[in-house]
């Protein structure tokens, strides 16, 4: 955690060029995963446990958690009411942002462009065509629809005000605790390819991380255990925005407790 810590200290801080990167001054968080657990309040929300999860997955979290408690840690339930709507909310605004910012690479300014094309009209498609992968592909198409004037309120919009909602979720939360505590993903990792004909699928093993990602606020995935199969399982922390300094404290503190980040699975080949 050490090095993922010090990373960040290096990574973080306000980028001139970048309109969009925030001017708070960097955090100490190498120095935070030294700190302890006590006097923290880890909020386990009710949305992230719920059936259908791998039992393996929520019996491994749940022995995370105790240990946080067992450093000193105060566990209390809280809820995110609008967990639900996180994957199709992220969906739409991010195959939307996908669509609107990859338009530029088109072969004439930015990105691959095909050779010998015989018409402006040909370097386009085929430096698209050959520059994106199935899934950037697949992103842009339903984002260059979702953002078509007619579709824009029905679609973009209103994920945009759920998005929303989805904030004020984590906002209410974290006047009740200091972080969260949840699964990273409802399973264990699939095999390379095996949901590629159904990125529906695909996409709903991301549904304890794209909630975050849409609130605005920073995330940790924590080594927590091993299926019967030897799959590792992680542990998700979440922060109140620009609460990383809190996340490095907890992660610091579990690691210290544990030995599951020193372990490999075996070979699955």
């Amino acid at each position: 955690m050490q090095d993922v810590a010090a990373m960040m200290e290096i990574m973080a801080g306000n980028d001139p060029k970048d309109g969009t990167s925030v001017t708070s001054p960097v955090g100490r968080y190498l120095q935070a995963c030294a700190g302890g657990m006590a006097g923290l309040r880890v909020g386990m929300p009710a949305e992230y446990f719920q059936a259908g999860m791998d039992p393996a997955v929520e019996a491994a979290v749940r022995g995370g958690i105790e240990t946080l408690a067992a450093q000193g840690a105060k566990v209390v339930p809280v809820t995110l009411p609008h967990t639900a709507y996180a994957v199709p909310t992220y969906y739409l605004v991010c195959t939307a942002e996908a669509s609107s910012n990859l338009a530029r690479y088109d072969g004439v300014k930015y990105g691959h462009r095909t050779e010998n094309a015989a018409s402006l009209e040909e370097l386009y498609s085929r430096t698209r065509g050959e520059g994106f992968g199935p899934e950037p592909k697949r992103r842009i198409v339903l984002g260059t629809y979702v953002l078509r004037s007619g579709y824009y309120d029905a679609y973009y919009a209103k994920a945009q005000r759920v998005r929303r909602l989805i904030a004020e979720d984590f906002a209410k939360a974290f006047t009740q605790c200091d972080l969260l505590a949840t699964p990273t993903t409802p399973m264990t990792a699939f095999k390379l390819g095996e949901k590629t004909e159904d990125p529906l699928q695909m996409y709903l093993a991301d549904i304890y991380t794209v909630a975050p990602a849409l609130a605005g606020v920073p995330a940790l995935a924590l080594p927590c255990g091993f299926s019967a199969e030897g799959l590792p399982i992680g542990m998700q922390l979440i922060g109140p925005t620009l609460g990383e300094e809190t996340l490095f404290r907890a992660a610091g503190a579990y690691q210290r407790a544990t030995d599951w980040h020193t372990r490999r699975p075996p070979s699955l080949a």
